[in-house]
């Protein structure tokens, strides 16, 4: 409970700081077009929204979350997109086009460039991963750490280099390569 309200604290106080022009606190969207805030303006606050699309460092709680540009905090929806991003996402999907450091937890979570952290889901997939996949299907084309899971399928794992004639690329419970 108490860091339940330390987060609460720390939300409300990076909604009431003092921001630039081209900055906000509080962001409440119907769509990225139907908003409070222009879609240019970056949430350095709280940002509800039905689908919402910012660059943000903020509190995200919507049913789609969009994060542009650099952005980082917490998303909390049933699907969560960004560019860059730092921090923590759930949903029930989770996508980050370039790098991704923290944790993603959904059914499906995808980084398409550099994950750094944490992904916990049904299907996980990153081309770099540096961390800890836990899910049924985990993916990724560079591992650089432990993949826990059903399938778990690392193209760079140096023990198959002699693909397809010795082992697959992936293994059952449990894959590493460092």
């Amino acid at each position: 409970m108490k860091k339940i309200l330390e987060f609460t604290a720390i939300v409300a106080l990076s909604a009431t700081a003092v921001v630039k022009a081209d900055e906000s606190g509080f962001q409440a969207s119907l769509t990225p077009t139907i908003a409070i805030e222009p879609s240019s303006t970056e949430i350095n606050g709280v940002a509800l929204s039905i689908w919402g699309e910012n660059p943000q460092h903020a509190f995200a709680l919507g049913f789609v979350n969009g994060s542009t540009g650099d952005s980082e905090g917490f998303s909390l929806g049933l699907v969560n997109y960004a560019d860059s991003y730092t921090g923590v996402s759930w949903g029930l999907v989770n996508i980050s086009k370039q790098d991704f450091t923290g944790w993603q937890d959904g059914m499906v979570n995808i980084c398409q460039g550099t994950f750094t952290g944490f992904q916990s889901g049904w299907i996980n997939v990153s081309s770099e991963f540096h961390g800890l996949q836990y899910g049924l299907v985990n993916y990724t084309q560079n591992l650089h750490g432990v993949q826990i899971g059903l399938a778990n399928i690392a193209m760079n794992n140096p023990w198959f280099n002699e693909f397809p004639n010795k082992l697959a690329t992936g293994f059952p419970i449990v894959n590493w390569s460092f």
